[in-house]
């Protein structure tokens, strides 16, 4: 019987020693990751071992509302852009969308309040953290390393925001794990530049693009069309970001051209005005084309600058477009538009059915 014993203890010993071997032993860890203002969490990132049960409470200290969502490795971006496309939806899904690539997340935090999410962070890896509520997913993240080494200087990691990233700032230890106060700043301008916010005649969907320092546009994902086009500067977002959804962002510049025919494209004829909705869009080099459908037909819309600067390229593909297709302009805007695939009559150009790529051309 004692034999017994001594053995069922060498073989637990064994088995314990051989997890800990492996990497196998689980700790509990608990952290507090503040909301500050500016878009802005106060941890960019922060370490802990492999295998860890984590929990994070997220505690808003900003006047507007935020969530937080953990991704699996390089999985932000994608994360981020599943969530815009939840569109009317979001508010209630807590603009967090059904993806395998989330391992956790909190709810819509309002400010003054808290949420706390538990989660086992498994084998190691770098876990994004973000923020997915419109316009916020682009600055608006961390990093969660789960690891035991030591971590890469703040100012060389490209896990964090540009701000955390360009200014470090003096290391704070919490019960040994590792971390870094953040920039005042939400992010460094690093153009093109594409942001999600609220603007002045324009739907709540917003996209802005800054070209240059100096050349930027509006696109309403909502409505898919370019709403305006400004040079001077970018935006200001920074009484938007006070105002907890209620102020609108500022144009910075002078507007030089609006679109005035409510909807650019006709169907089949010239006056009747197609669905539109909208797919999405991808980034290029930075430079987003937008995806939406007119009705059937599928559309691709990049718009940049031409090579002298003095003019917008408004850059389509089409799939199905069995039909005629009209694009309108307002002759009378001070602008000169021209396109290689066909010219203006009296404000339209008419597309012929299955053509596939058009440019028009913007010149103030």
């Amino acid at each position: 019987m004692l034999k017994n014993i001594k053995m069922i203890r060498l073989g637990l010993l064994c088995s314990l020693l051989l997890a800990s071997l492996h990497g196998f032993s689980q700790k509990d860890t608990t952290i507090t990751v503040k909301v500050l203002g500016g878009l802005q969490f106060d941890l960019p990132r922060f370490a802990v071992q492999p295998n860890t049960r984590l929990t994070i409470i997220l505690d808003n200290h900003d006047d507007m509302a935020h969530n937080m969502v953990v991704t699996k490795p390089n999985a932000r971006l994608k994360v981020v852009e599943e969530a815009l496309k939840l569109g009317d939806k979001g508010a209630s899904m807590d603009y967090v969308p059904n993806s395998s690539l989330i391992i956790a997340n909190t709810k819509i935090v309002e400010p003054g309040r808290m949420d706390t999410i538990t989660f086992l962070l498994g084998k190691e890896g770098i876990y994004p953290y973000v923020c997915t509520y419109p316009g916020h997913g682009f600055v608006m993240y961390g990093a969660i390393y789960a690891t035991t080494k030591a971590l890469p200087p703040l100012e060389k990691d490209m896990n964090v925001p540009d701000a955390q990233r360009q200014k470090t700032a003096p290391v704070v230890s919490h019960e040994g794990h590792h971390m870094e106060m953040p920039s005042p700043h939400p992010f460094a301008l690093k153009y093109p530049l594409l942001y999600r916010t609220f603007m002045p005649d324009c739907g709540p969907a917003a996209i802005v693009v800054g070209l240059t320092a100096t050349e930027s546009y509006c696109f309403d994902a909502g409505k898919c069309y370019l709403r305006y086009a400004w040079s001077g500067g970018f935006v200001d977002n920074s009484e938007q970001w006070k105002g907890n959804g209620s102020k609108l962002t500022k144009v910075v510049g002078e507007i030089y051209w609006r679109d005035s025919t409510t909807f650019p494209f006709r169907v089949g004829n010239a006056k009747t005005i197609p669905q539109v909705d909208f797919k999405g869009y991808k980034l290029t080099k930075r430079l987003p084309t937008f995806k939406y459908t007119l009705d059937k037909v599928a559309v691709t819309e990049t718009i940049r600058l031409s090579s002298d600067g003095k003019s917008l390229i408004r850059d389509f593909t089409f799939k199905n477009n069995k039909q005629t297709l009209y694009f309108l302009v307002n002759t009378d805007d001070g602008i000169v538009y021209q396109s290689k695939q066909g010219k203006f009559n009296k404000g339209t150009l008419r597309i012929p059915a299955n053509v596939q790529r058009l440019s028009i051309s913007m010149k103030k």
